[in-house]
């Protein structure tokens, strides 16, 4: 009996990232920094941190830089900017265009948070999340295409990725602590990713979104701990624990490499199971 003519693929290298260059805004703490400490581990040559805050940046950079296995000469770069201003995003893109003239991979991860009573939650406040979480997150992607555009191929395209969470998806929190903003807000962007991930397919640019839920971080602390606290809100979890710095890392090293080249405007929730748990009879 003749044998058969099996050809295997080359899946060594699926989720490696070797000589990508990324940008992270939000980078310089919580998920955005998890994020791009697995990118460098996962071979980027440049990844690019910005937040609002120059010292938390410096801090950040420092960190990851200090990491003993990233490739050789790979390097975390500081342009600090406020991601709320359409100016700065400007700025922004420029200034990584003085070290690069593409990029590869953009994680709008900036955001901000606010909670109040329904009755008492202020005008100013839902601006000011919508603004940073929504429109800013669409006038970053808008001016770093070019930059993503430079180098992406139908074989090998540009990732974006956008912060959402499980209040974008199902019930955010309520009562003295309410989410309203940021639960719309987070709705808001993850449509916004698909909208974009149909825009901007054709030109070699695949846009995702992330729905986290509960990380320690420092902008959940607080929204932790008068939910329970982490022993109560592990134990609420179909698996038993929060998210860890290496669930949001793993998940974003594998949108941005081969393993994830036609994933495109789809979300995906890192939450345990507890989106669906919660709903259990």
């Amino acid at each position: 009996m003749a044998k058969a003519d099996v050809k295997l693929e080359d899946f060594q290298n699926i989720f490696s990232l070797k000589g990508k260059v990324a940008v992270v805004t939000g980078g310089s703490r919580g998920l955005g920094l998890h994020s791009a400490s697995g990118l460098l581990q996962a071979g980027c040559s440049k990844v690019f941190i910005t937040s609002r805050k120059a010292s938390a940046c410096d801090e950040a950079v420092a960190a990851l830089n200090a990491l003993p296995n990233k490739r050789p000469g790979a390097i975390a770069i500081s342009v600090p900017a406020d991601s709320s201003n359409i100016s700065e995003i400007e700025r922004l893109v420029k200034e990584v265009g003085n070290y690069t003239d593409h990029v590869d991979i953009l994680f709008a991860n900036a955001g901000a948070t606010w909670g109040a009573y329904f009755d008492e939650h202020p005008e100013n406040a839902f601006s000011k999340v919508m603004d940073l979480n929504v429109k800013s997150v669409f006038y970053t992607i808008q001016k770093f295409a070019p930059l993503l555009e430079k180098r992406a191929t139908v074989e090998d395209p540009s990732r974006v990725l956008v912060t959402g969470s499980v209040a974008g998806i199902a019930i955010g929190s309520l009562g003295p602590n309410a989410t309203y903003s940021y639960s719309a807000s987070k709705a808001a962007v993850l449509h916004l990713a698909r909208n974009l991930a149909v825009e901007l397919g054709p030109r070699h640019i695949l846009v995702n979104g992330i729905a986290p839920g509960f990380f320690p971080s420092k902008m959940a602390n607080m929204l932790m701990k008068k939910s329970g606290g982490t022993a109560a809100l592990s134990k609420a979890s179909p698996n038993q624990r929060l998210g860890k710095a290496e669930d949001i890392a793993a998940t974003v090293v594998f949108l941005c490499s081969r393993a994830g080249g036609h994933l495109n405007g789809t979300t995906i929730v890192l939450d345990g199971g507890k989106m669906w748990g919660a709903s259990r009879l």
